[in-house]
């Protein structure tokens, strides 16, 4: 019995053995490829995964580029994230190279955790859905169509000041952020306005978020998991139900087709006559409520931790200029296109906060082909990444990169393809302008206000995936002696 015993002993460990080896060499069988950029494949299967995922965890995620930068002296580097073989892109060339052949020698590239979470997606053709959405987001995302939504981002932003900042000597501030910056994304994207129903729709979404570039564990527990349980209820217990009353108010004339981006998805066919499914639409909503709200309410955290942290003459020079404006207004007249455009230097403020602190920390790409950059090889069906810190952060490109200074942005700015925190080329971010619009009136609301000081300075930042202050940045609010 004993020798059964350790027969069957040999045959698991010799089984055990042989699957480590075949994972081994599938892993390592795709950098056998000639003339390939210098670097590492990592451990088997998981590759780099937890390098890149770990110093973002830990508040450097430039760290894994420029260790291996220095290490490889080359803008380009190959490794291995999420089980896909990938080369890393670090440079203002090579973000040229991949924003210019978009659809040419690359195509967008999700890791898998996002075809689970968005289930939906892989019934189609990734480069079809985005031309898809490319064609119908203008109506509501160009400079020219957000000018008629700056009055109702102007009364939500009144109403979140009002009842979550107003009469409080403390407040923390990123979830006070996302609760504005969701609200906005809510109302004009699905037309969901009562702050109660907002809150209920919120919830969940923080799980999706989170689990978007999370390690693809399915257990219970994890980040992936809690994500896909997550994306699952938002889309059949929540956005259907919307969807649903939608058509119903659609057909009945109560909604109309440029209402908002659903109505609009709802009303909206191909050339082949043929319309979005309900599914399609909620799974596209959900995709754009994240893409909508956690990118800038990131942006906005940052903005106040850096304007408490600065020298004082940087708050007190958005202060003055945005002063100007509400003091040109009249009793509840509302902020308008024109306010916007005069909000020069408050902008350049929040584009050195995005440099230093880029809500997007970059995006994958997949090459359609083989391809040779800079005399390496490229395979076709290799992952490419492009990192906005590996620019932001150089002095190469930016002089003293730690340096806050505003004036970086004056005249014609930072040199093409440095900075980067809105991608770039074809795939520029279609929602930069209704980022922008939404970042200036959150400022105007703010400092107009408050002045504020950090209750953590220098506090440890994370990020899952956007940076987000360890504490979500605490702050004492110190009013201005005259209510504006």
């Amino acid at each position: 019995m004993e020798q059964f015993y350790l027969s069957l002993l040999l045959l698991f460990v010799s089984l055990v053995s042989l699957s480590f080896f075949i994972l081994f060499y599938r892993h390592r069988s795709p950098f056998t490829a000639p003339n390939l950029p210098p670097g590492k494949a990592g451990f088997p299967v998981i590759g780099e995964s937890l390098e890149f995922l770990s110093t973002g965890w830990k508040g450097v995620p430039e760290k894994f580029f420029y260790e291996r930068m220095t290490r490889y002296s080359s803008s380009v580097f190959k490794t291995s994230i999420f089980g896909e073989p990938a080369v890393m892109f670090c440079g203002p060339a090579c973000n040229k190279f991949l924003f210019s052949n978009e659809n040419k020698l690359v195509r967008p590239w999700w890791p898998e955790n996002v075809n689970k979470i968005f289930p939906t997606s892989l019934q189609t053709n990734s480069n079809q859905e985005a031309k898809k959405l490319r064609h119908m987001l203008p109506q509501f995302l160009s400079a020219q169509a957000l000018q008629r939504y700056i009055g109702i981002m102007d009364t939500i932003a009144q109403r979140h000041f009002a009842s979550d900042w107003e009469n409080n000597t403390e407040v923390t501030v990123f979830p006070l952020a996302k609760r504005y910056t969701f609200w906005v994304a809510s109302r004009l994207f699905i037309n969901v306005d009562d702050p109660e129903q907002v809150a209920k729709l919120a919830e969940p979404f923080n799980y999706v978020a989170a689990g978007i570039l999370s390690m693809p564990i399915d257990l219970p527990g994890t980040m992936f998991n809690r994500a896909i349980k997550a994306s699952k209820f938002i889309r059949e217990e929540m956005l259907m139900k919307v969807i649903k009353q939608r058509k119903v108010d659609l057909a009945n004339g109560t909604a109309t087709e440029t209402q908002d981006i659903m109505s609009h998805m709802l009303s909206y066919c191909d050339e082949d006559g043929k319309y979005m499914s309900e599914r399609d639409i909620a799974d596209k909503i959900l995709g754009m409520l994240i893409g909508g709200h956690d990118t800038a309410s990131s942006a906005c955290t940052f903005i106040v931790k850096y304007l408490a942290e600065l020298p004082p003459n940087i708050y007190q020079n958005v202060y003055q200029e945005q002063m100007a404006i509400a003091n040109s207004k009249g009793p509840g007249e509302l902020l308008n296109w024109d306010d916007i455009q005069k909000m020069k230097y408050s902008w350049n403020v929040a584009c050195e906060v995005m440099r230093l602190s880029p809500p997007l920390q970059g995006a994958f790409r997949e090459a359609m082909n083989d391809f040779i950059f800079n005399g390496f090889s490229i395979p076709k069906g290799w992952k490419l990444y492009w990192s906005a810190s590996s620019t932001h952060r150089n002095p190469e490109y930016f002089e003293e990169p730690e340096k806050f200074d505003p004036s970086r942005f004056e005249g014609k700015g930072p040199a093409p393809f440095t900075y980067v925190p809105f991608g770039g080329g074809p795939r520029m971010c279609p929602g930069k302008e209704y980022a922008r619009m939404e970042i200036l009136v959150f400022m105007h609301h703010l400092v107009k206000r408050f002045k504020w000081e950090t209750l953590i300075p220098n506090g440890k930042i994370v990020f899952n995936p956007m940076p987000i202050p360890d504490k979500g940045l605490p702050v004492r609010l110190i009013p201005h002696p005259a209510s504006n």
